[in-house]
């Protein structure tokens, strides 16, 4: 996602690892001679740690706040997926380079980035990272988000597949990467996890194909009936969107043609906190990004429509879709280019859940996001017990 793609680089996730478009023809080419053999590379010596010094740079402190005024969680979560999308780039590119120096990193999907504390602007924000999990052509890069202090505060874990590639165009080709050694219990449980999480994800793509259960029949049939009702004045799903048009310029370009990813996320989580408070009455804080799958690239004058949704509230929390549709420069190309699904909790003043209203779907295309919806925020609640 910080590195180019060409426009034949669409990503497939469902085994973590970059397939070809139907009908093209796929090549994988060897390691670089000399690197194939000797010791295999640990977890442990793949880490990579960088640091926001928002304790002493006050320019930069002041960049990421949200408001100048001395409330909880003041910091721009939209910049931090930036800088996340940063690190894992740079994490995975170190492992990959040792074996091809001139290929690079695309990011196929970022899954489930947890907020387990607010983060202060005040603070030092610190990230580990390190690959979990190398696949055949992909890695799994873990990040952790800290901030030192007694306690050290846990801000957020999260955790990026990434894609090795080389060439460009229809010389592009996936290149195999040597696996790494899990010595310690620690490094084999995070690779079976690596691994759990992918199967989890593959369910829920299946289960996105599924009919509803008798239960969920019941509960889409009950918000249909409750909008029959004489003096039904509930929040219709149909009327909780918002959009927003940008045509990239060569400001926003990471390398040759291609806009970078991370402002890509960046400008998604924006819309998404905007279209939130559409439902939330109090303070929308983002807790979870439950899912961002990358499609396509975008270049250079392409236009770019973002669709932000509610499509899904329950007690405190809020779960807004978001997508964006690229159309290229000469309005031949029109395409997804990335999907989200992120997870806001109301709060009031002191930081404490407040409820928000139901919403209603009522087209068929609103039930299945509802659906959708409802199915991933019942997985993130199962998997977190922290919310």
């Amino acid at each position: 996602m910080t590195t180019q793609r060409t426009e034949n680089e669409s990503l497939h996730t469902d085994t973590g690892d970059a397939l070809p478009q139907k009908g093209s023809k796929e090549k994988r080419i060897p390691p670089v001679e000399g690197n194939q053999g000797g010791t295999k590379t640990r977890p442990v010596e793949t880490s990579f740690i960088r640091t926001l010094p928002l304790g002493s740079d006050q320019a930069l402190r002041r960049r990421f706040m949200v408001l100048n005024e001395p409330i909880a969680a003041n910091i721009r979560f939209g910049l931090l997926l930036e800088v996340l999308d940063k690190v894992a780039e740079e994490t995975a590119l170190k492992y990959v380079n040792r074996f091809y120096p001139d290929a690079r990193v695309v990011t196929a999907a970022i899954d489930r980035i947890l907020v387990r504390n607010p983060a202060e602007v005040t603070r030092d924000l610190i990230f580990n990272a390190r690959i979990n999990h190398v696949g055949r052509t992909s890695l799994e890069v873990g990040i952790r988000v800290e901030q030192p202090g007694e306690p050290v505060s846990h801000v957020a874990s999260c955790y990026f597949t990434m894609v090795a590639r080389s060439g460009s165009g229809e010389d592009a080709v996936s290149v195999p990467l040597p696996p790494l050694e899990y010595v310690d219990e620690i490094e084999k449980e995070r690779a079976r996890k690596t691994l759990a999480r992918r199967d989890d994800h593959r369910r829920q793509q299946a289960d996105l194909l599924e009919p509803p259960s008798r239960e969920e029949y019941l509960m889409l049939a009950g918000l249909h009936a409750a909008q029959e009702a004489e003096h039904f004045d509930g929040l219709l799903t149909g009327r909780l969107v918002r959009n927003s048009w940008e045509i990239m310029y060569p400001e926003q370009e990471n390398v040759p043609e291609t806009i970078f990813g991370g402002y890509l996320i960046r400008r998604d989580y924006e819309l998404s906190s905007i279209c939130s408070e559409l439902v939330a009455p109090d303070r929308s804080v983002v807790i979870a990004v439950n899912r961002i799958n990358f499609f396509q690239p975008v270049r250079m004058g392409d236009k770019l429509h973002y669709t932000s949704r509610v499509t899904y509230t329950s007690d405190s929390f809020v779960c807004v879709e978001t997508g964006i549709e690229r159309i290229s420069r000469d309005r031949t190309t029109k395409a997804l280019s990335n999907s989200c699904l992120f997870t806001f909790v109301n709060l009031d003043r002191n930081m404490a859940r407040r409820p928000v209203p139901p919403v209603y779907p009522t087209t068929y295309a609103e039930d299945a996001r509802y659906l959708a919806a409802y199915r991933s925020h019942a997985s993130l609640l199962r998997n977190v017990r922290e919310i």
